[in-house]
């Protein structure tokens, strides 16, 4: 797995481009990963869902519960399905839209210097097993890629947005995803 930082895409990614993205501003440096969780419907994994609420073509009549999301512009840099296929949908150096309102550690809009990972899943319904060696990975090449990237610059949806957003959630087993990356800490 590779990042080629000529054009800021994974090179063993499907690639689903996004419209919503924008550029970073101007002296950005990323030195954050936001992890996510998603599922489209809510607890219901697998199809072309996710794609089609990033591309913006999310059908509202589909299912009762997107018509709750019509108008909604988000997506994310990568995400992490649940048979561990990778789709980029916004190069990294681009800002992806996930994070919304949120600050980490009194540094606000962490769309700015963030790069966001969503997972498929709920916050209540574990994982999959296959999610947690891939999104390791993953973070192991983005940290080669962008060394600014430290151990502890790793947090959840839910760590900067508290209140607001919950995501990954008690499911997502944070020890098991830092021993896999070689940290010791719990702490995000």
């Amino acid at each position: 797995m590779r990042v080629d930082l000529s054009t800021g895409l994974l090179d063993v990614a499907r690639q689903a481009p996004s419209p919503n993205h924008d550029d970073r501003p101007a002296g950005s440096v990323i030195d954050l990963i936001v992890i996510h969780g998603i599922s489209l419907p809510p607890g219901e994994f697998g199809g072309s869902w996710i794609d089609a609420l990033f591309a913006n073509t999310l059908d509202p009549n589909a299912h009762p519960y997107f018509r709750t999301l019509v108008g909604l512009r988000v997506s994310a840099h990568l995400l992490i399905r649940r048979d561990g296929e990778i789709v980029q949908y916004v190069p990294f150096q681009h800002r992806a839209w996930h994070a919304g309102e949120s600050a980490y550690r009194n540094r606000h809009r962490c769309n700015d210097f963030s790069i966001g990972i969503e997972l498929e899943g709920t916050d209540h319904l574990p994982y999959d097993e296959r999610q947690y060696p891939i999104l390791a990975a993953l973070i192991t090449t983005l940290r080669a890629a962008y060394p600014t990237i430290a151990p502890k610059r790793l947090a959840g949806h839910a760590d900067i947005a508290p209140g607001r957003k919950t995501d990954p959630g008690p499911a997502f087993d944070w020890t098991r995803l830092r021993r896999l990356l070689g940290e010791t800490s719990a702490a995000k």
